[in-house]
């Protein structure tokens, strides 16, 4: 499905909206070039999930985890990974264990690791400096 968005609080609330398909146990890729918009809809998506608190990029923490009513999810931002290897050693398996909602910004940094089963989110940059191209889709094995 393609969505077109006209401003970040489209873009949060399309993330809010697509929150309702998620349940523990799901992967979401996201991609799309830096500044497109990958955090608001993350943003989105914690606010569509239930979760009231502040929502921040991890880009230097790699990973916030974040306790919802709807149940836990581990938010990464993979921009500064450089090989799926880094992610072993933060003990990146074990967000795997089904037990929560994983959103992965720059999932293609680590593209090699992830599930046989996954979301996918891709977000670009459209024609006006606000506007977005929201792609989303699934990969099934």
């Amino acid at each position: 499905m393609e969505y077109i968005t006209h401003s970040p609080e489209e873009t949060e609330a399309l993330g809010a909206n697509y929150a309702a398909s998620l349940q523990p146990g799901d992967v979401v890729a996201f991609s799309g070039d830096l500044g497109a918009g990958k955090t608001a809809f993350t943003r989105g998506v914690l606010r569509g999930l239930g979760y009231q608190g502040r929502v921040t990029s991890p880009t230097f923490a790699i990973a916030n985890e974040y306790d919802t009513p709807s149940g836990r999810v581990a938010h990464f931002d993979l921009y500064r990974i450089l090989d799926s290897e880094a992610l072993f050693e933060i003990g990146f398996e074990e967000y795997l264990d089904g037990s929560r909602i994983v959103l992965m910004e720059w999932s293609e940094n680590a593209a090699d690791i992830l599930p046989a089963q996954y979301k996918t989110v891709h977000i670009a940059y459209e024609n006006e400096p606000n506007d977005r191209r929201i792609t989303i889709g699934e990969v099934r094995a």
